[in-house]
């Protein structure tokens, strides 16, 4: 069990508001934060809990949103040091949508409990204006996701993903299949395939088992245009 320093060390680097908390309001927040290691496949969040706010110390978590006919579209994924709000409904009362969350990779994280961060937030300012900007620049993310499923063709989308992944990884061999990609990307695997292949025959990736190889990151930018 992690000690109470090692979170205060943690939130200190992560909360801007925390050098002004109480030291009683610091030791709450300690006392119901919890390590947990959640295995590659793990739904860890649904609509029908308040899960709390996750911090994420290593792996991937995906947050999708799924239809009533099991159809779900990948709103953004969650990286090392990223926070993710949405998911502590009970903190974010005006949140109407229900919400997902899959360890895409093993994930260690952080968590706070949803009702300890909810109380302190209606107390304290500070806490609740960093939850609201928090929110909002995740839902920024969720409207990019929303404008290119809605309004830009599939090979614009899939040229624009794969320099992001590109650059996110900091390669140029993207070692996801075609099934994540078209998830990731909110399309259909055979649609994805599909372009790949094209893309493939103009010279700009290679396709293999392994992943994606980006060949002409000038093809890719033109066409993310």
């Amino acid at each position: 069990m992690m000690e109470k320093k090692n979170y205060e060390d943690i939130y200190q680097n992560i909360f801007p508001f925390w050098n002004e908390l109480s030291a009683d309001d610091k030791e709450y927040i300690c006392l119901n934060s919890t390590a947990r290691t959640y295995l590659k496949g793990t739904t860890i969040h649904d609509s029908s809990e308040c899960s709390g706010v996750f911090l994420v110390k290593s792996g991937c978590l995906r947050l999708y949103m799924m239809s009533d006919d099991g159809k779900d579209i990948t709103l953004y994924r969650m990286h090392e040091g990223d926070l993710c709000i949405l998911s502590a409904s009970c903190v974010l009362r005006t949140i109407t949508f229900d919400v997902f969350i899959d360890a895409e990779e093993t994930s260690k994280c952080y968590l706070i409990s949803g009702p300890a961060f909810a109380s302190l937030a209606e107390k304290n300012t500070n806490i609740k204006i960093y939850t609201l900007e928090t929110a909002l620049s995740r839902f920024s993310d969720v409207m990019w996701v929303m404008q290119q499923i809605l309004f830009m063709s599939i090979d614009k989308r899939l040229a624009i993903f794969l320099l992001d992944e590109s650059a996110r990884i900091g390669s140029d061999t993207i070692l996801l299949t075609h099934e994540q990609i078209a998830r990731y990307m909110g399309s259909a695997r055979e649609v994805v395939s599909r372009m790949l292949k094209y893309f493939s025959s103009e010279n700009i990736v290679e396709v293999s088992r392994k992943g994606v190889k980006i060949l002409d990151k000038k093809r890719l930018h033109q066409l993310a245009l």
